[in-house]
């Protein structure tokens, strides 16, 4: 009994699912070592899924034209897996954060929430090596060629932002602060500045400092400079 239920399973859709499993755990595994929001698990559950749809959609499509009843059904095999793309779409974007007035962050994990759905897609089709390709590609974008990029590329790769706020006690250490964080060649992307009801002044800026530099570098430069109260930093991803 046992031998005729494994002979009826089709091995191929086992390869499928084991393929997009792998495929799953290595792009999870990329964003699990980042601490993003999009780690091993909901990789897995969306590479395995998606596979998953797509086989269903093409075996039944064969299912439906080969109907023993005499009616010529003809179906697109891959109709349930094209609204794939509609649902992943929720996925991304709730990977998508707003911070301040015009900082944007997730979009890399989205964007790869968007690939592990395809990776899936194209496996369950039966594109082996166009989807390991795929895999192998999408790796190479997020972490080879940034890291190449980061020694040929412009400066800008090389920096990373930071969001800082600095609360001063009198008005005229702004301009001292500012003229500071310019000669520690820290670029200045953004400031404003608002008047606290304790007399104190609030400064803040969105700054760029070069990847060498940690967080706890700059809070340590800003802190213990004359006039600063209080001191906010937060790194932006």
């Amino acid at each position: 009994m046992l031998t005729e239920i494994f002979n009826q399973f089709d091995l191929e859709i086992l390869l499928k699912l084991g393929i997009t499993a792998l495929l799953g755990l290595i792009i999870g595994l990329e964003r699990e070592r980042k601490r993003r929001p999009l780690g091993l698990k909901t990789s897995l559950v969306i590479s395995i899924v998606s596979c998953l749809l797509t086989i269903v959609s093409i075996e039944s499509a064969y299912v439906a034209t080969q109907s023993s009843h005499g009616i010529n059904i003809t179906m697109d095999p891959l109709r349930l897996a094209a609204q794939i793309v509609s649902g992943i779409g929720f996925l991304g974007a709730g990977a998508i954060l707003r911070r301040g007035n015009d900082t944007v962050t997730g979009l890399t994990t989205a964007a790869i929430i968007w690939g592990a759905a395809g990776i899936g897609v194209a496996v369950g089709a039966g594109f082996y090596l166009e989807a390991i390709a795929g895999a192998i590609l999408i790796m190479i974008s997020v972490e080879l060629i940034p890291f190449i990029m980061s020694f040929i590329g412009p400066r800008q790769l090389n920096e990373r932002e930071l969001s800082l706020e600095i609360t001063v006690v009198e008005s005229n250490y702004i301009q001292e602060i500012i003229d500071f964080l310019e000669e520690q060649k820290i670029a200045i992307n953004r400031l404003r500045i608002r008047d606290l009801k304790d007399g104190g002044h609030l400064i803040i800026l969105k700054i760029a400092v070069h990847k060498k530099y940690k967080t706890t570098d700059v809070y340590d430069l800003v802190s213990n400079m004359e006039g600063v109260k209080f001191v906010e930093i937060e790194s932006i991803f």
